[in-house]
């Protein structure tokens, strides 16, 4: 059983604004322009407007998407949930995921203006990236690289014994920090993803993470540390502060990112567990490090690979999953920390000076 997404009351992530009653692109179909109307909101007439290739750069035809699944047939279905069907199909020589909501519904409208406006802005190596959109059906259609490999909860959750490598795992974790540091303070305008869980990190062949699914994400202006939101995320990874009082902040993914660290080090799943005495995962966890108990809640896996590094790593764990917000480590130190041990153990080359200095972070975008 995967983990399942809550939300206390449906919200529009990035308000539309209320004089905005639809959008209107011209696409050439067949040698005639078709004007398609769909009642998508601000963020995305803004995100057009603002960007005059983004028509050739991201709408793409229904008739090509059709024929890149076989029109949708059952055998092209590669992933999915309680939202949506993901295919697996051919666009211009180039093998892509297209995922297609199952319903038309105005919170997945929502969520689809969410993942277009955040998608299309963002450029780095550890973030899924989003090829296109459709607009010609009521149900939305996005257009994704296919990353071929599942996500991390399907490769740490799997029957028997041994799961990924330990050296494998806290590498992904490295990465995750990168794509969230990124997000958090690289981009022009902070976004945080606020649905941080291991089933939403893609992995490649080679076991390269991708985050994913940015329905949930959020803007936040440049001069402002949080936004008071409904809440949005997925129990047991969910920021308690944040459920608590609405105030999003960038805390939030950090203490996310800890639930995954510690899913990571023992191998169970934090939406279900409980302990003996009642404690969820976090809190179990934070007793058994306290009371220097480790080994009766680490995976034997891990216990029998790590390197000396499995207590610096659980206590960066607990750091990130601390109650109050402010004592939380921002991203950038939770990564810098992460990158110093595994440097220290010859894990991982330095590359973070030189990745940020050559990468296309992002372009810019403009949300009121």
């Amino acid at each position: 059983m995967e983990p399942t997404e809550i939300l206390v009351q449906n919200e529009s992530l990035l308000e539309s604004r209320k004089s905005s009653k639809g959008l209107s692109i011209g696409l050439g179909v067949g040698g005639s322009t078709t004007l398609l109307l769909l009642a998508l909101g601000g963020p995305l007439i803004q995100l057009v407007s603002s960007n005059t290739d983004i028509g050739e750069r991201m709408i793409v035809a229904l008739r090509d998407i059709e024929k890149a699944t076989d029109n949708f047939d059952s055998s092209r279905v590669v992933g999915g949930g309680g939202h949506g069907v993901v295919f697996k199909g051919i666009l211009d020589l180039h093998v892509v995921a297209i995922k297609k909501s199952k319903i038309v519904v105005q919170r997945e409208i929502k969520e689809f203006i969410n993942e277009v406006v955040v998608l299309s802005q963002v450029n780095h190596r550890n973030v899924v990236k989003l090829l296109g959109c459709c607009l010609e059906i009521e149900v939305p259609l996005l257009v994704y690289e296919f990353i071929s490999n599942g996500t991390l909860y399907n490769h740490l959750h799997v029957e028997g014994p041994t799961s990924l490598l330990w050296a494998d795992r806290i590498r992904i974790a490295l990465e995750i920090t990168r794509a969230l540091s990124y997000l958090h303070s690289c981009s022009s305008m902070p976004i945080f993803h606020r649905d941080i869980k291991s089933s939403n990190i893609l992995l490649d062949d080679s076991l390269i993470e991708k985050v994913s699914n940015f329905g949930a994400s959020r803007y936040i202006p440049i001069d402002q540390t949080g936004v008071t939101t409904i809440v949005q995320g997925t129990l047991g990874y969910l920021d308690p502060m944040y459920h608590y009082t609405g105030r999003l902040t960038d805390k939030s993914d950090v203490f996310s990112f800890g639930v995954l660290l510690i899913e990571l080090l023992t191998r169970k799943k934090p939406f279900n567990y409980r302990s003996n005495d009642g404690d969820n995962l976090v809190s179990h966890f934070e007793k058994m490090l306290t009371t220097n108990n480790l080994a009766n809640i680490v995976d034997p896996q891990v216990a029998e690979e790590e390197d000396g590094d499995i207590q610096e790593v659980a206590a960066l764990a607990v750091m990130c999953t601390n109650l109050r917000g402010e004592d939380r480590p921002t991203m950038k130190e939770v990564e810098m920390r992460l990158e110093n041990l595994l440097l220290k153990k010859k894990l991982v080359p330095c590359i973070t000076t030189a990745r940020r200095n050559n990468e296309d972070e992002t372009g810019s975008v403009h949300v009121n």
